[in-house]
């Protein structure tokens, strides 16, 4: 299946229209990553315009008086970092019933600031993998318009699986009547959440094919949509030019998932040997959130998060990391995405070097969240610092081809062509 990401509504939340620049902007730098072949190209001129990388150089270019210049000397340019699974209307300070004390609200307002947050680490670039109330649609819309400041989103909208599965609502007993709205148990009943969401503002399809470690009444390694289920919802999504992420902790529901076409197969905490051997067939992309349990371990408890989750947190955390130094080994294709919500917003980028702990090269951990990021998204528009691409960078201080750890402290954002953290001379 070919996705023309153009034409498609992912497109549109990676457009920024209401920054275009109104003058030429000419960047220049120490040295850049290119993601393409990992090495570094020394001092680097940027001509952007509207918005978008008109020509990369070497050296000096020849550019009008009205060229605004933006000078980053003695710096390192980066593409616009992108995680590809965040939850923004999430706030892991509190966990468990603690969430109850809120109005329903409360979780729209709190996703300005945590896009606030995320653009100001680096990340320039999103994929929002479940929200409720569709409190990230209405963000993207919000940050297109220019009404608030945050990353480009692609948005899943609700995500969605079995009736009392990792997707529904599951703490509550039946005198409550807590559901989701978009519960599917049957081939056609996917097909008609893909359609019914897709209406409404999602850009790429979010299912939960096992169980998941914040459910109740769920264990991880649990598969919960069949492999016919998934099948007919990776085929609708792709009938409609969506992409489609899984949810999936457990090695048969992996498998299952790759199986049906599914693009991206999220956390992956219990893959197996056959599980890596079918995603590099099959040219599926695992999105491994190997540093959250850190947080969730050491805070978890004061948050309020259930021993129960606590337990299954315990529990899968260093398969899951095994398993990712496995896949990277046996070359498959591996997408940087952290579940930001489960640990703080801002703090995306902490996760590069339990990456590079686990296998992976500083470069090879930047291309997941750049390059490999954007061709699991379809998109020519980010991820790259090349023409015709949006102009989303960073800029760090030193070299973090050799220490990652440099991007938990970007000095600089751009996004498209304007600088939206930092500056320079």
């Amino acid at each position: 299946m070919k996705f023309a990401f153009s034409l498609t509504a992912v497109a549109a939340a990676l457009s920024f229209s209401a920054f275009a620049q109104a003058a030429d902007v000419l960047i220049s730098a120490s040295q850049m990553l290119d993601v393409r072949t990992g090495k570094m190209i020394a001092n680097p001129q940027i001509l952007v315009r509207d918005g978008r990388i008109v020509s990369v150089k070497q050296g000096a270019q020849s550019v009008s008086a009205e060229t605004k210049k933006i000078d980053l000397a003695g710096m390192t340019l980066v593409p616009g970092l992108i995680d590809m699974h965040v939850h923004l209307d999430s706030d892991p300070t509190y966990g468990g019933y603690n969430t109850l004390q809120f109005n329903d609200r409360f979780w729209s307002i709190i996703t300005v600031p945590h896009a606030s947050r995320t653009l100001d680490a680096g990340f320039t670039t999103v994929r929002n993998v479940g929200s409720d109330a569709w409190n990230d649609v209405g963000l993207r819309e919000a940050i297109d318009e220019g009404k608030v400041r945050g990353p480009r989103i692609v948005t899943a909208a609700y995500s969605f699986g079995a009736t009392g599965g990792h997707c529904d609502s599951t703490f509550f007993p039946p005198s409550m009547n807590q559901r989701s709205p978009y519960n599917a148990d049957s081939p056609e009943e996917g097909r008609k959440r893909v359609r019914e969401l897709r209406k409404y503002g999602a850009q790429v399809i979010k299912i939960c094919a096992t169980g998941g470690v914040f459910s109740h009444n769920t264990e991880p390694g649990q598969q919960q949509l069949s492999l016919t289920e998934m099948k007919a919802i990776a085929e609708e999504a792709h009938q409609w030019d969506l992409r489609v992420a899984a949810h999936a902790h457990g090695s048969s529901g992996i498998k299952d998932a790759i199986r049906a076409g599914v693009d991206t197969i999220e956390h992956a905490s219990l893959i197996d040997d056959e599980g890596i051997a079918l995603a590099k067939k099959h040219g599926a992309y695992l999105s491994m959130d190997i540093y959250n349990t850190d947080y969730t371990q050491s805070e978890g408890k004061k948050n309020g998060v259930l021993e129960d989750n606590l337990r299954k947190d315990r529990e899968v955390a260093d398969i899951q990391r095994e398993g990712f130094r496995k896949a990277h080994a046996a070359g498959v294709k591996m997408v940087y995405g952290t579940d930001a919500g489960i640990y703080p917003h801002g703090d995306n980028a902490k996760q590069f070097a339990t990456m590079v702990k686990y296998g992976m090269t500083p470069v090879q951990a930047i291309q997941a969240a750049t390059i490999n990021a954007a061709e699991a998204l379809a998109s020519k528009d980010v991820g790259i610092i090349e023409a015709g691409r949006f102009a989303d960078m960073v800029a760090v201080k030193g070299d973090p081809s050799k220490d990652v750890r440099l991007l938990e402290n970007v000095a600089v954002v751009i996004k498209a062509g304007e600088v939206v953290k930092g500056g320079g001379k």
